[in-house]
């Protein structure tokens, strides 16, 4: 029982904290949804790996502050996260739009396991043995029987 309390409490202990300060927090819950959802796929800028929802950097609280006010002034989600991209670049997206310039770097990654995967069949079909193809000559024939009946 003391074990599962314990790690129950560790696992609570090491859940990510988010950096959301709760004057930031909006009035209205959905929109706050809205905004965490937002924030969730924007990178910080100065943190580079981490969604501003976890940064504790200032860029990233007036990243979060940003969304919520274009959330307050009516824009969709859509058109909070193009304001915000047309502002700091296709960077600030965790997960870039698979357009444009990012359409070659979403294709890439498979095109090469492709090829790579090409070029492994090529090789080993072009590494075959030749004797398994020639079979054994004479002498080879007769030196297998001698150390066979050693």
């Amino acid at each position: 029982m003391i074990r599962a309390l314990c790690l129950a409490f560790a696992l609570l202990v090491a859940a990510p904290a988010l950096a959301v300060q709760p004057d930031e927090i909006l009035d209205d819950p959905v929109l706050e949804e809205r905004a965490r959802d937002l924030s969730k796929n924007l990178r910080c800028l100065v943190c580079r790996n981490e969604s501003i929802d976890e940064s504790n950097a200032e860029l990233a609280r007036d990243l979060r502050l940003l969304v919520r006010e274009r959330l307050v002034e009516g824009d969709t989600n859509d058109e909070a996260l193009d304001f915000i991209v047309a502002r700091y670049g296709e960077y600030v997206l965790l997960t870039p739009r698979a357009t444009g310039s990012t359409l070659i770097l979403w294709i890439a990654g498979p095109a090469m396991l492709l090829a790579a995967l090409g070029i492994a069949a090529v090789y080993i079909r072009r590494r075959r043995p030749e004797v398994a193809a020639t079979g054994l000559s004479e002498a080879e024939k007769a030196r297998l029987s001698q150390l066979l009946d050693d």
